[in-house]
């Protein structure tokens, strides 16, 4: 047997195939892109979610012998947009994704109504599901006539494979329709931004089976007999079930286009105030608390394209050892910032910069801005009372050990990078495939990988560190008040 997990990113698909003990035996990817129509809009074409699902397909049969004995699938998505269908499953118009800002004002108006932060347990987020739909009620009256179904990327490509609408707990935690502790709809939130529940996907548990895979697509892709479609996850939810993370004091951070802090609960436990995310796991009885940056190594890949260099080329310049911080101060909020200031329109910037500032000085100026901002991220999540005694480290900014060094010495605690290998949202697609087909114990397979290297803090500079994280935060509050 051998399963398959998906995972649906904002810029490409990955396709992952894994033997019975859980091990890769190979994947296949495919590259799309977004639209932005308008200053903070981002969009994307469904169309172009299933071409590249189909192509990878194509390739991973063509490339692999083993997909024949396909009997599970998973799909992780990016989380929170709104892929709005009409009653014959027709897409209305393009996904608007979940780094659009345009609903802002929206979701201020959702997130003052007495009621909605008690029972979705988050702050209402511009990126959020609920807010879009009431900027599309407001601006595209005649498209939000027509909805029949609204589907998250997950849930649509879940649509693509079952014919059925059926989504995940974790996805749908995202929506600010959920009501995340008792893991249903709620009538009141749908209500707060003009929805109904018949709009809505049929609800599972990510472990579980969501539906069978379409006889057609069964043929088109030379299986026999049944395969399982399980409910699936959001992206960070099946990034935590790829690294292992169910338990209380196992997490990640992840370093790639955006910055997530994640720590695995058995309860539930929402502070909203703190802008930190509470969503179900993708296990049930179980959820996560993240806190979330929008602009991570999305702020070093910013930094190397202005500067004509490469990222890797401007990590290897400032080498590995952590020195004292310098006067240059970025503040790394290119798109805005979640967590912890809730904040769609605040912007980035340098100070600090003289005649003698070198590339090297504001190459070091965005680590520690990112490193700031995810530090931030930590300590609201310490407020909740989650714990993360150890961290394991993934995404692309995960290579830069100075980065890593930098982090570790800011949250004082040891990162860990796992042995080069899969561990990402595609393992965790592929995992949750495998329980629902054959009914294993997540535990049996949701299991932490082997450790390569461990990142300790840096005792000789924690304190001049913890001194200039303040100085960031009170930089905040000065950006903060001049725009």
């Amino acid at each position: 047997m051998t399963f398959l997990g998906i995972d649906l990113g904002t810029s490409g698909l990955r396709a992952l195939l894994v033997n019975e003990e859980g091990q890769p035996i190979g994947s296949t990817e495919q590259h799309y892109s977004a639209t932005h129509p308008q200053h903070g809009w981002s969009e994307q074409n469904p169309a172009d979610w299933i071409a590249a699902l189909d192509a990878a397909i194509c390739e991973m049969r063509a490339t692999y012998s083993e997909f024949s004995d396909l009997r599970g699938i998973g799909v992780a998505g990016h989380m929170h947009g709104a892929t709005l269908l009409g009653k014959a499953g027709e897409v209305l118009r393009p996904c608007i994704l979940w780094n659009d800002s345009r609903s802002h004002a929206e979701a201020g108006q959702l997130d003052a109504t007495d009621g909605v932060r008690d029972l979705s347990g988050n702050i209402v987020f511009p990126g959020f599901t609920a807010p879009k739909l009431k900027w599309v009620c407001k601006n595209e009256p005649e498209v939000f006539k027509a909805i029949a179904k609204v589907l998250l990327p997950a849930a649509y490509l879940n649509f693509y494979l079952t014919g059925d609408f059926v989504a995940d707990m974790s996805d749908s935690a995202g929506t600010s329709w959920l009501d995340v502790g008792k893991r249903e709809w709620s009538d009141f939130l749908l209500d707060a931004s003009h929805m109904r529940r018949e709009q809505m996907p049929r609800l599972v548990e990510g472990s579980e089976t969501a539906g069978t895979l379409r006889k057609e697509l069964a043929q088109e892709w030379g299986l026999n007999g049944a395969v399982v479609v399980a409910g699936g996850a959001g992206d960070n939810a099946a990034a935590a079930c790829g690294i292992g993370a169910l338990n209380e004091g196992q997490g990640f951070v992840s370093l790639g286009t955006s910055g997530v802090l994640l720590a695995a609960r058995h309860g539930y436990h929402p502070a909203p105030e703190t802008a930190v995310h509470t969503f179900c796991h993708a296990i049930p009885g179980r959820w996560y608390q993240m806190g979330v940056m929008l602009s991570a190594a999305d702020s070093l890949s910013w930094f190397a394209r202005i500067s004509g260099q490469t990222p890797s080329e401007l990590t290897a310049a400032v080498g590995d050892c952590l020195n004292a911080p310098g006067e240059v101060r970025f503040l790394p909020y290119l798109s805005g910032e979640r967590t912890p200031h809730n904040d769609a329109e605040i912007r980035g910037g340098f100070t600090g910069l003289s005649t003698g500032t070198t590339r090297e000085d504001m190459t070091r100026a965005v680590l520690q801005g990112v490193a700031f901002g995810l530090r931030d991220s930590y300590d609201a999540l310490a407020r909740t009372d989650a714990k993360l005694d150890k961290i394991i480290a993934i995404g692309g900014g995960s290579a830069s050990h100075y980065w890593l060094k930098l982090i570790s010495t800011l949250f004082d605690v040891p990162l860990q990078l796992p042995v080069s290998g899969e561990f990402g949202a595609a393992l965790g697609g592929a995992r949750l495939g495998m329980i629902a087909a054959t009914g294993v114990s997540p535990e049996s397979v949701i299991t932490s990988p082997q450790i390569n290297k461990e990142v300790r803090p840096d005792e000789r500079v924690r304190d001049s560190f913890e001194e200039a994280y303040q100085g960031f935060r009170a930089a905040y509050q000065g950006l903060k008040s001049i725009q």
